[in-house]
């Protein structure tokens, strides 16, 4: 019995550690933000346009949030495309502000090296087809 616990609570850190759980997906809505205010130190932002920009991501999380908190509620199977559908219209409304707040040069910047170091990873060799 003791070999099996041991080995249970082994198991759990191991996947853990390894990131098993969803990394940011995690996160509470105030880190994420930071996670990714801290990505753009660079721009140099001022006092107005830092605090829209944490506006514009705190808007974006709680909205994900929120249709994961719905989604969760609803039980059953998520209707992939649906959310995908939701996940677009929040990710446009929010680079619609983005676009507003950054210069062009820094909005490129954002979406092609900050951004994508801002979702989460899939594990690698996930078993697909072969």
């Amino acid at each position: 019995m003791f070999l099996f616990s041991a080995l249970a609570l082994c198991s759990f850190f191991a996947v853990n550690a390894q990131g098993g759980g969803g990394g940011m997906m995690r996160m509470t809505v105030p880190e994420r933000v930071k996670m990714v205010m801290d990505k753009l130190t660079d721009f140099k932002l001022d006092k107005d346009k830092s605090d829209l920009t944490d506006s514009a991501f705190t808007n974006y999380f709680r909205a994900q949030q929120k249709m994961r908190e719905d989604m969760m509620a609803g039980g059953g199977q998520p209707d992939r495309d649906a959310m995908r559908e939701k996940m677009q219209k929040f990710m446009a409304e929010r680079d619609d502000k983005l676009k507003k707040i950054f210069t062009d040069d820094q909005y490129k910047k954002w979406k092609d090296e900050i951004e994508p170091t801002t979702r989460p990873q899939r594990p690698a060799g996930g078993g697909g087809n072969q």
